[in-house]
């Protein structure tokens, strides 16, 4: 335990199959998988002394986000680092398809089948928030698949949503229901629901105009009806026990200092499921990526460089 206090391609999409978890995963469950659409950022100059150059990195956004959204620390950990950085978007989000199973052993297994289709090999999955969730699920269910997890401001355990996110679903779906037609009008019916211009316009990046030539109405990307439902699971982590599963390769926890999501007293935890962790601290809140991008990019080259 250390505690330290290019190019886009046009998506693509991969096919579906239909996933059945093995004895060690928490969910005996059958999900369908769903093809995962994703932007490709590769390094100009590929790096010749990085022993790890050929490791891609998969980057997992949060709740609401898209690829999108880390477009610009995408290219810039593919210059700094020559690896090559897949963006993705979750089930439900972005240009990925839609499902009514929207939980973390869904969202890992779509993840597994992404690193499997592209034929990745020993990526680094960096997620932030739902999307750490996802990776730190991931990494513990199938640790073959995964060298390294980064996990962005979310730690392994149970944990309240916070409301503001119900808050936001009622405000989208007021939208929804007024038909708007310009982003301004729909700003304005959001404003009572969150103050905050900048996550008002993060919210709205996922308006869009559906294909239909004679109507202008924008309409949200992320189904509401299926995110509302799964809104009081989505603090959840699907492994309770740090004694029956462990992710022994390396693991990087960057939190936010002005954030309450992990808190110091959940830090013992995390080094019982990631026994060879490290913690850096953010000054920044929970959108640490956005906040303090500079910090948040020495932290993770720092973590993925070549150690002597």
């Amino acid at each position: 335990m250390i505690l330290i206090t290019p190019r886009a391609t046009a998506l693509r999409l991969v096919a579906r199959r239909t996933l059945t978890p093995s004895s060690s995963q928490p969910m005996k469950m059958r999900y369908s998988t769903v093809p995962l659409a994703y932007d490709l950022h590769e390094p100009a100059r590929p790096s010749v002394d990085n022993p790890n150059k050929n490791s891609p990195i998969v980057f997992i956004h949060g709740l609401f986000g898209s690829k999108k959204n880390n477009r610009t620390i995408s290219k810039v950990l593919a210059r700094d680092l020559g690896r090559s950085v897949y963006a993705i978007d979750l089930r439900n989000h972005g240009d990925s398809p839609h499902d009514p199973h929207h939980n973390y052993t869904a969202m890992a297994a779509d993840v597994g089948d992404f690193i499997k289709q592209h034929d990745l090999k020993d990526p680094c999955l960096i997620g932030h928030s739902m999307g750490a969730k996802a990776a730190m699920t991931l990494s513990l269910t199938s640790p073959n698949l995964v060298s390294s997890i980064i996990s962005v401001d979310n730690a392994p355990v149970d944990a309240r949503l916070e409301s503001d996110f119900a808050r936001y679903i009622r405000g989208m779906k007021e939208i929804e229901s007024s038909s708007v037609t310009k982003q301004s009008q729909a700003d304005s019916i959001l404003e009572p629901y969150e103050p905050s211009v900048v996550i008002r316009q993060f919210l709205l990046g996922n308006l869009h105009r559906p294909h239909h030539p004679e109507s202008q109405v924008q309409k949200f990307k992320v189904p509401l009806s299926i995110i509302g439902k799964a809104l009081d699971h989505l603090g959840d982590f699907p492994f309770k026990d740090p004694r029956e599963v462990r992710f022994e390769k390396p693991a990087l926890f960057v939190r936010g200092t002005k954030s309450k999501y992990v808190p110091d007293e959940v830090i013992p935890l995390i080094g019982q499921f990631f026994p060879r962790f490290e913690l850096v601290d953010v000054e920044a809140g929970h959108w640490l990526i956005s906040e303090n991008p500079e910090a948040f990019r020495r932290a993770v080259v720092e973590f993925l460089s070549p150690k002597e």
